[in-house]
């Protein structure tokens, strides 16, 4: 298959582009760079993957419109597997406009490339962050989702509605997945996991809100990409037993799907914070402080659907993830060079 993968340089993004190289892919990455964190850490990512032949990257923003739409006419791809996004939801408090272009405006562009070139399946990144007030655990696709707690959230849901109406008037097929909180090796310095270690190692407290009265249903980055890959392969198809009388919000008479992909078994807060302690031979030292605005106190996901239709179910412990994970973060920055000091 030729497929494009935007936000290439992600977390997610490159470890997909791994995958699907070493089963014999050909991949195009697309990634902005931007330094919402770490660029080095993104080119290092990059790095990695330009060893593949089959592997083409290009320096793009998906809210330009002109290139996206050049893209497209120039290529004809098998699927597009969109993960280019401003992430964070506390990162949508300070800079709502990074959204609106990166998650409405390029998301669109996209969606629209994808229908003028006869694209075969176009997946996306969604969020778990769209459950936004809903209480009912675990969280079901099937439940209604209109009531988010931040932009980030909204951006997202909205995504959803857009790629619904593209598989509604274009037959475009479109697949949303629902991510819960990846973490693993090349991870996101801005995720917990990262910032955790990052403190624990350096004896600063690190930050725990709601006092640790959090539950997330973390997923290892391995079970992610298993469970992506699996959903590229099979494009979104019409549900006949949909029924606009009793509308589900998960399916529909056009070629869309929307599932969760998490790890379906939720861990609090505090024994993941104790799991990496162990790993790290430190304690560490902890802050904590209220909840967040936009956050929530729990995340769960029901996967019964992924599992039924593409036979997916994680297998990764966070004990083995978060090993996985210190031993990665030991050795990159074992070998990253410090920065120059700074000219005064």
């Amino acid at each position: 298959m030729h497929i494009v993968i935007t936000g290439a340089a992600g977390f997610i993004g490159s470890a997909l582009a791994h995958r699907l190289l070493d089963r014999g892919d050909s991949v195009v990455g697309i990634d902005n760079l931007n330094d919402y964190y770490s660029v080095d850490l993104k080119r290092a990512r990059l790095a990695r993957l330009q060893t593949h032949e089959r592997f083409t990257f290009k320096l793009m923003d998906i809210a330009d419109r002109k290139a996206i739409a050049e893209l497209f006419a120039k290529q004809h791809f098998d699927a597009v597997m969109n993960l280019a996004a401003q992430a964070g939801v506390r990162h949508s408090l300070k800079d709502p406009h990074a959204y609106v272009d990166a998650n409405i405006v390029g998301f669109v562009n996209l969606l629209d490339g994808a229908r003028h070139s006869g694209v075969g399946h176009f997946v996306y990144a969604s969020s778990s962050s769209v459950y936004g007030s809903n209480t009912h655990q675990p969280f079901s696709e099937h439940d209604s989702v209109g009531h988010p707690v931040s932009l980030y959230a909204a951006s997202k849901r909205a995504n959803e509605l857009m790629a619904h109406s593209y598989a509604h008037l274009f037959r475009l097929p479109c697949t949303g997945l629902r991510f819960f909180t990846v973490y693993g090796p090349w991870g996101r310095p801005d995720m917990a996991l990262f910032l955790f270690t990052k403190g624990i190692l350096a004896g600063t407290p690190i930050p725990v809100f709601n006092h640790g009265r959090m539950m997330r249903d973390f997923t290892y980055i391995d079970d992610i990409i298993e469970g992506v890959v699996r959903v590229i392969d099979k494009p979104a198809s019409p549900d006949s037993h949909w029924s606009a009388d009793h509308p589900d919000p998960a399916t529909s008479n056009a070629p869309f799907r929307i599932y969760n992909i998490g790890n379906n078994q939720p861990v609090e807060l505090m024994h993941y914070i104790h799991v990496l302690e162990e790993c790290l031979g430190r304690k560490a030292h902890i802050e904590m402080l209220p909840m967040q605005p936009g956050d929530v106190p729990s995340t769960v996901a029901n996967i019964d659907d992924l599992e039924r239709d593409f036979g997916f179910r994680p297998t990764t412990s966070v004990e083995t993830g978060i090993s996985r994970f210190t031993a990665w973060y030991l050795d990159y920055f074992a070998t990253v060079k410090p920065a120059p000091p700074s000219k005064a």
